[in-house]
C-alpha cells in the first residue's frame, strides 16, 4: 500500500507537466495559464455554494436527532476536491470536478461505508441525575 502511494505522489506530477506541455501545444501558453486559473476559481465557488448546502442539511439533520454520517463524508469529499482544484493542473482538476458531483460522491461513500463504524456519544450540556423532578407539598397544587 504504501509504494501505491509513494508512486502516486512521484507519477501524478510528471502526469500533470505532461498535460500543461499537450495542453499547450494545443491552445497556447496563455490560454492554457487561463484555464487553469478559471477551473481554480470555478471550482472553488461550487465547493463553497455545494459545502454551503451540506451545512443546512447537516444543522437540520443533527435538530432532528439524526446522524449526519453521509453528509460529514460528502463534506470531507468536498474539501480534498477543493484541494485537488486549486492544486494546478488538468488531471487533479478533472478528478476535483468528478468528485463535486453528488452521485460520484454518494457512490464512493457506498462504497467505504461498508467497512465503517460510526460511534457517538452524547453529553448533555448540563450534567446531573437524569430525572429531575420538584417536590410539591400537597396544599401547593390541586
Amino acid at each position: 500500500m504504501r509504494r501505491i502511494i509513494l508512486v502516486s505522489i512521484l507519477l501524478v506530477p510528471f502526469l500533470e507537466i505532461a498535460g500543461f506541455i499537450w495542453v499547450g501545444g494545443q491552445i497556447g501558453i496563455l490560454a492554457t495559464l487561463g484555464a487553469i486559473i478559471a477551473t481554480a476559481a470555478a471550482g472553488l465557488l461550487i465547493v463553497r455554494w455545494q459545502g454551503m448546502g451540506l451545512i443546512i442539511d447537516s444543522r437540520a439533520m443533527m435538530a432532528r436527532g439524526e446522524i449526519p454520517a453521509r453528509n460529514f463524508a460528502g463534506g470531507m469529499m468536498l474539501a480534498i476536491a477543493g484541494v485537488l482544484l486549486l492544486v494546478p493542473g488538468f488531471i487533479t482538476d478533472a478528478v476535483g470536478f468528478v468528485l463535486l458531483i453528488p452521485a460520484v460522491r454518494d457512490a464512493i461513500y457506498s462504497a467505504l461505508s461498508r467497512n465503517m463504524v460510526v460511534v457517538t456519544t452524547y453529553r448533555p450540556s448540563n450534567p446531573g441525575p437524569g430525572i429531575k423532578s420538584i417536590d410539591l407539598d400537597s396544599d401547593s397544587f390541586r
